[in-house]
């Protein structure tokens, strides 16, 4: 008779774990991932990389290829959860693959974000904005990159501990770290961008439609609710309801992320801002 205790987590009764050398004692995820989400992740993303594509090369707009890369990160990522879903999803090394990519895949849209505000201040009039544009660039990517390489980090050691049958709450704490440090940055970015509109508000419509304000603001605070949901799910542990019912992942983590980069293919700053500073005469 075993002393070992049962493990704790969720183990899919209709899915037998197969005890590989790879097989965690149960589903990481918290669930057994849908292959709907999965394929929706794929085909979703490659539309649209297509549209991105095709807009980076007819404008020339190099400088929002991170949203290309991004979004491959995307299709990977969801390649890997639909692997979970119909071969094992007890496998650490699926569970890693997919929440690097899909965890990463964000930085490059929050790349290309903070681009984009460093375009609307050199387009308006760089007086308007609180720090110059390099800066916010430099500043907010560095911020990003370090947050991300802590999660990296902390979700990987939650895949051994859990392979390993150990306490994953040391793990979970160095997520939790990264992604607050990431919210915070995030949030001190809107604050930025909240300030220049503030101060740019009787010119900025001059130089740029109102439209791709509203499709640019709506994307930012997706982004943001995005890494919200991650962490208050990391906050509640592993076993958390947020961590265990798919339904949050699909509508907190999936849904905001393709709609912001769908925003941003519709309203492409290739085609809606320009890149040369305009002569605004104030009134």
């Amino acid at each position: 008779m075993s002393s070992q205790p049962p493990p704790r987590g969720y183990i899919d009764p209709n899915f037998p774990n197969p005890g590989g050398p790879d097989d965690a004692s149960i589903i990481i995820y918290g669930y057994t991932p849908s292959i709907v989400v999965g394929v929706l992740g794929c085909v979703l993303f490659f539309l649209a990389g297509i549209l991105h594509g095709w807009q980076l090369f007819k404008y020339r707009a190099w400088y929002f290829s991170t949203v290309m890369v991004g979004i491959i990160f995307e299709i990977v990522g969801y390649i890997f959860r639909s692997l979970s879903s119909q071969l094992d999803p007890y496998r650490v090394t699926f569970f890693v693959i997919q929440y690097f990519f899909i965890v990463v895949a964000p930085v490059f849209f929050a790349a290309a974000i903070y681009t984009i505000l460093s375009l609307l201040i050199n387009a308006t009039g760089r007086h308007y904005a609180p720090i110059p544009p390099k800066l916010i660039l430099w500043i907010f990517i560095s911020c990003d990159v370090v947050a991300t390489v802590v999660q990296i980090l902390g979700a990987a050691l939650i895949g051994v501990a859990e392979s390993n049958r150990k306490d994953p709450t040391t793990a979970n704490n160095i997520l939790l770290a990264g992604l607050a440090f990431q919210a915070f940055t995030f949030l001190v970015f809107i604050g930025l961008f909240v300030a220049f509109v503030w101060s740019a508000r009787g010119v900025m419509f001059k130089v740029v439609r109102k439209s791709f304000y509203t499709s640019f603001s709506i994307a930012v605070v997706l982004m943001y609710l995005r890494v919200c949901f991650r962490l208050a799910e990391t906050a509640q542990g592993l076993y958390g309801d947020l961590n265990t019912h798919e339904v949050y992942f699909g509508c907190l983590e999936f849904a905001p992320v393709v709609v912001a980069v769908w925003l941003l293919a519709v309203w492409h700053p290739g085609r809606c801002v320009p890149r040369a500073r305009a002569v605004i005469e104030d009134i």
